[in-house]
């Protein structure tokens, strides 16, 4: 599991709920009633986004090695 921050903020006044980005993710938000929700549903697209880059790097260079690091 990865720690990553989210940034939530509260919905427009009158439509309620909250939006959240990733400023580890570029292009990952999410959005829910419930700030619960939100991170839910930001936490799914980072999965996604991630999933993603991971393999057009390797369909770019099938030769690519994937290797864990420690930041």
């Amino acid at each position: 599991m990865t720690k990553l921050t989210a940034i939530v903020h509260p919905g427009e006044p009158g439509e309620g709920g909250f939006w959240a980005t990733c400023l580890k993710v570029p292009g990952a938000n999410g959005q829910g009633e419930t700030k619960e929700k939100c991170l839910a549903d930001l936490s799914a697209a980072v999965r996604l986004l991630l999933e993603i880059e991971r393999e057009q790097q390797f369909k770019d260079d099938p030769a690519a090695e994937e290797i864990t690091i420690a930041v």
